[in-house]
């Protein structure tokens, strides 16, 4: 089974790329990446890895200068020196090529430089951790070299299997860009695999929690989320779906095949039901104590091993071929065929097996993997990150973390430096998973984090007093987590296209802010801050609110241009830093200028389970420059985003004009659609709608032009007048609020309140210098700050 299950790779580098001595070869994959290998008995790799599957790259330009018994290769990036001997610091070296610099920093083969200071990876696991760990490297540094060392990862063989490697051969990856970072990952992604496509229904709202329910409590609760008008699109059972009382001597319950019959009677009913309020529905598997006789397959599984069903257990055996080929079709295709959409892998006994080198993780990242298509739906995963080439298996489950603020202050950060290895498509327990305090504040924020996370998959301990329904929170809490979760599934448009942009063009869906600006240092500074598809920036609310000020703060760098608050319409000037201080039930989510959002247009409250692509689409528009913006949709059926014949609608729009042009689709999935558009902080002073052409009547109400609803088809034009800009906002108003509800001396506000008033007749320098001299709490002034530097125009 394991040779037909679409795993394509091309592992073999041309010959034309490659140099090589009896037991060195060095492969130049592209202009920026080079490959180092050592085989003392003469035999190269080329078979495919589990970092490296596509070797079979255009040969890149490059130069061999003979220079003695060695040589030198030149590309347009670096310049690589070796002896000719066998590889070592002395033998190897490669510079840099900087633009206007000439050669600089260089690498030494097997030397890490001081200066080589890797921007970060990820991590396997977050199990246990409270706050920051360790991320590992990815293939971006400042210093401009990173590697991959692939010497001991497991590889896959021409019969569709797997093998181990020699332990005394080398098998080094360079990548040599620089600060290009978009480059370094196009590499990246060339040679280890594009991130897949995963379902539109995978970044919906997911609930999780580890607690035995029974198929009445689990469908009472998914009728009380609906009645609560919050929509829903996964369904997660943690363990307890399988028999966890097992009998007396065969361990503990972790690992389980049979379904619990006193908590699920008729499973297969409650599997129905699920399905019927539009839940794809997932089970946790932790595979490692194999089959133990009680289980229902037992017996069928001793017969496809070859076992006598004498009672004793089938050992977990991924390095076998046959027990892998019976786990599944035993164990699992029956569950799958009764209603088991996916499997969460639970895998957590470590990366060794019976077989050198072969990781149980990766064999079961990549057979369940593949496995998953079989019946012809997109292939989807969820487990834990075995290493690099890890996000070929999407998606992450990043552990059970301590519930604390320092485990939120760590997920912003860990999700977008995770992006430097390609793994894009992290979920975290959104509220933290064990130990901690019941924390209103803590809960709504770290949902409303999840809404600008790649997953959104609510999830706790089985503490009776650890759960993450809204309700159980207090009345504010509940009414902004509510409020979160209902705009996750109003931006499903907009981020499903944003998953279709990262299975396509080489990025992730979360990336760090320093992609863009790498010789910017505030760029790096601010870790907890980041870009959300190629429209958002986020600075998210890592820490309690202020008692003083009452508002939550979050601090960052604006890159340049100017900004729009998408909650607030807040207009704020960039390439500064920034404090922003909101009330609960705001998040600092910024969209530039020329920045296109497509939204589902109905109300939060109106959205229903699942994430079906909505009949009606509220364009947010930022104007001041050009933007453009590709909504993306598909039928869901093909497995690979190479294969899917996307429906695309184009939303463009030109400054100088005014003019938004919508569509026409290419490749619709529908006759017609609703379209509305909504102006962040900009009222024309005019507004015309043309359809092919014809004008067309138009309402503007509460801020939303309503378009009307017209043929996919159609070419829509929007006309705002021409150059439309911002709103200058006075802010006076809301400084007042904010003293207003800060908590501080009454005559403490009054003098700020009468320097602000100054505003206009001083300057704003003069202003500020007033402020301080006032007495307020820091977080009191910083607020009021914010408001008088947002827009100096």
């Amino acid at each position: 089974m394991f040779d037909s299950q679409g795993f394509k790779s091309a592992p073999v580098a041309p010959t034309s790329s490659q140099i090589a001595t009896s037991t060195q070869r060095i492969t130049i994959l592209t202009d920026g990446l080079i490959r180092f290998e050592s085989a003392p008995d003469g035999k190269f790799e080329d078979r495919a890895s589990t970092f490296a599957i596509n070797r079979d790259l255009p040969t890149p330009k490059f130069e061999v200068l003979k220079r003695g018994k060695g040589i030198e290769v030149l590309t347009d990036r670096f310049l690589l020196r070796w002896t000719g001997e066998e590889f070592s610091p002395s033998s190897v070296i490669v510079s840099l090529r900087q633009a206007g610099e000439g050669w600089t920093h260089i690498w030494q083969y097997g030397e890490r430089h001081e200066k080589m200071t890797n921007l970060g990876g990820t991590y396997r696991t977050l199990d246990g951790v409270d706050g920051r760990c360790d991320l590992g490297d990815g293939i971006l540094s400042q210093y401009g070299f990173a590697e991959v060392d692939d010497s001991g990862s497991m590889i896959f063989t021409d019969d569709g299997w797997v093998a181990g490697r020699d332990s005394e051969r080398k098998d080094i990856y360079l990548f040599a860009y620089g600060l290009d970072y978009r480059a370094a990952l196009k590499a990246f992604y060339m040679v280890s695999g594009k991130t897949p496509l995963v379902p539109r229904w995978a970044l919906g709202n997911w609930w999780s929690r580890y607690y035995a329910y029974s198929d009445k409590e689990y469908l009472g609760l998914m009728d009380r989320f609906k009645a609560e008008k919050i929509p829903l699109s996964v369904a997660v059972l943690d363990i307890d779906w399988h028999k966890i009382d097992v009998p007396k001597g065969f361990g503990t319950g972790w690992t389980g095949y049979t379904w619990d019959t006193d908590l699920f009677p008729d499973h297969v009913n409650f599997l129905e039901q699920l399905h019927d309020r539009e839940l794809k529905i997932t089970l946790n598997t932790h595979p490692a104590d194999g089959v133990r006789s009680f289980e229902k397959p037992y017996e069928e599984m001793c017969k496809a091993v070859q076992r006598d069903a004498n009672g004793t257990p089938v050992p977990f055996e991924p390095t076998n071929k046959a027990f892998f080929e019976a786990y599944f079709k035993t164990l699992h295709h029956p569950l799958e065929d009764e209603g088991v959409d996916f499997w969460w892998l639970d895998w957590q006994q470590g990366p060794f097996s019976e077989t050198t080198g072969i990781d149980p993780l990766w064999m079961l990242n990549h057979y369940h993997y593949l496995d998953s298509g079989r019946k012809g739906d997109r292939q989807f995963t969820f487990s834990r990150y075995a290493g690099p080439g890890s996000h070929r298996y999407p998606i992450g489950f990043s552990g059970d973390t301590i519930i604390s603020w320092e485990s939120l202050k760590f997920q912003p950060e860990f999700t977008a430096t995770a992006s430097n290895i390609g793994y894009g498509l992290w979920s975290h327990d959104i509220g933290g998973h064990f130990h901690g305090t019941h924390d209103n504040d803590l809960m709504a924020r770290w949902t409303q984090l999840g809404v600008f996370s790649p997953i959104l998959r609510l999830h706790s301990s089985a503490s009776a007093f650890n759960t993450r329904e809204p309700w159980v929170y207090s009345t504010e809490a509940q009414r902004v987590i509510t409020s979160a979760l209902q705009f996750r599934h109003r931006l499903i448009p907009y981020l499903y296209s944003c998953a279709v942009m990262a299975a396509t063009e080489y990025r992730s869906i979360v990336e760090p802010v320093y992609y863009d600006y790498p010789e910017t240092s505030e760029a790096y500074a601010y870790k907890t801050q980041f870009t959300f598809g190629p429209s958002l920036l986020v600075l998210p609310i890592v820490s309690p609110t202020s008692e003083e000020v009452q508002l939550g703060k979050a601090e960052g760098w604006l890159p340049p241009g100017r900004w729009v608050d998408i909650f607030t319409q807040t207009v704020y000037d960039g390439d500064r830093v920034v404090s922003l201080f909101r009330p609960l039930e705001q998040y600092p989510a910024l969209a530039k200028e020329g920045a296109i959002i497509p939204l589902d247009a109905r109300d939060g409250k109106d959205i229903q389970n699942g994430t079906a692509a909505p009949e009606a689409v509220e364009v947010v528009l930022v104007v001041g420059k050009d933007g453009e913006f590709d909504l993306v949709e598909d039928d869901g059926k093909e497995t690979e985003a190479d294969d899917v014949k996307f429906s695309r609608t184009p939303l463009r729009y030109d400054q100088a004009s005014g003019h938004l042009t919508i569509g026409p689709c290419e490749n619709p999935l529908a006759s017609h659609r609703t379209w509305s558009l909504r102006l962040l902080s900009c009222s024309p002073a005019s507004v015309s709608i043309s359809v092919d052409g014809q004008s067309t009547p138009g309402k503007v109400a509460d801020g939303i032009i309503s378009i009307g609803r017209h043929g996919v088809s159609s070419s829509i034009i929007v006309s705002l007048g021409s150059n439309p800009s911002l709103q200058i906002i006075d802010h006076k108003p809301e400084i007042f609020r904010v003293l207003q509800k800060a908590q501080v001396g009454i005559d403490v506000k009054g003098s700020a309140w009468a320097a602000v008033q100054k505003l206009g007749e001083e300057s704003i320098s003069k202003v500020l210098g007033r402020l301080k001299l006032v007495g307020l709490h820091a977080d009191v002034r910083e607020a009021v700050e914010e408001l008088l530097l947002a827009d100096q125009r």
